[in-house]
């Protein structure tokens, strides 16, 4: 990798639809981040969807994202809603709410 790509951060906030809570899915998007070495959280949000905030080298983001899109297997994704935001400088992944 060129190392100004190593100094480069960006952020996406996802909002996850369909049958995705109670299926794994934070667990699921934990693990995968892990072995990504993508930074955020993921929290499951009242109206049934899923919420991943994800930060890290733009290919990492965009793995994660391509992740979010399908889910584990016993998800349903119907779609996702991706936000921009600042990098916040956030380390490692976890499961909130």
């Amino acid at each position: 990798m060129i190392p100004q790509q190593d100094e480069q951060r960006i952020r996406r906030v996802v909002r996850v639809r369909g049958r995705v809570q109670g299926v794994g899915f934070r667990m699921d998007a934990a693990r995968e981040a892990a072995r990504l070495g993508a930074a955020g959280t993921v929290r499951n949000l009242w109206d049934g969807t899923v919420e991943a905030d994800v930060e890290g080298a733009p290919e990492t983001v965009e793995a994660m994202l391509d992740h979010l899109r399908q889910g584990p297997p016993s998800a349903r994704v119907d779609g996702i809603d991706v936000r921009r935001e600042t990098p916040r400088g956030t380390e490692g992944f976890r499961i909130s709410g």
